[in-house]
């Protein structure tokens, strides 16, 4: 694809959630250039560390990452990186999530509890989040409202539902992550463009 040499607005973003939730899948599903992959073929010695359930069928996993590229409106371009699932790419994550503005954690109504370490690792970096429950043909289906109890969200954290498979509704989850992120951005120019304040803090006073 020809990208335009013309300013504009880079975001990084993570694409986060646990193992065999369709994190590549919404990766592929979005990408306007050819994604990123780095699946490997999953080994009985893997079996053993890897929480299967729920994700019997499931025979390969990402490794290091994914990426992916979309602009949108606006000359805003994402650079969206997927991250590994499981714990003991913990160090990796964490390398991957700097100059990160935002992730979009993928969810599972089959194993919801999978979901509160990725968000915990989300919340301990400073990063603002949206999540996404993608719908699986097995998954039960729940109301926004119950699922938002059930994952214990912040009032403001947006929450979705969406096929990963499906580009519409994976760019409509992406846009409420994005929308999210620059209210946030946008709260925090005016903060620090407020006299008398900066990074949150009053400047202290001169003395005689």
């Amino acid at each position: 694809m020809y990208l335009e040499d013309k300013p504009q607005t880079l975001v990084k973003l993570l694409v986060a959630g646990p193992f065999g939730v369709g994190k590549t899948t919404f990766i592929r599903s979005l990408s306007e250039t050819a994604p990123l992959h780095t699946e490997e073929v999953m080994t009985q010695t893997g079996a053993l560390v890897d929480d299967l359930a729920g994700v019997r069928d499931k025979t390969t996993t990402t490794v290091a990452i994914d990426f992916g590229r979309l602009t949108l409106p606006g000359d805003l371009v994402l650079y969206m990186f997927g991250t590994p699932g499981q714990r003991r790419f913990r160090p990796l994550w964490q390398d991957i999530a700097r100059g990160a503005l935002g992730a979009l954690v993928l969810a599972d109504t089959r194993r919801l509890a999978d979901s509160f370490e990725v968000m915990d690792m989300i919340e301990e970096a400073g990063l603002r989040y949206a999540v996404a429950v993608n719908s699986f043909p097995d998954s039960p289906s729940h109301h926004p409202d119950t699922l938002r109890d059930h994952l214990d969200l912040h009032p403001d954290t947006p929450l979705v539902v969406c096929d990963a498979r499906s580009r519409d509704q994976s760019a409509d989850a992406l846009i409420a992550l994005v929308g999210h992120v620059l209210e946030v951005l946008d709260q925090q120019q005016q903060d620090d463009s407020t006299p008398g304040r900066r990074h949150g803090h009053q400047q202290p006073q001169e003395t005689a």
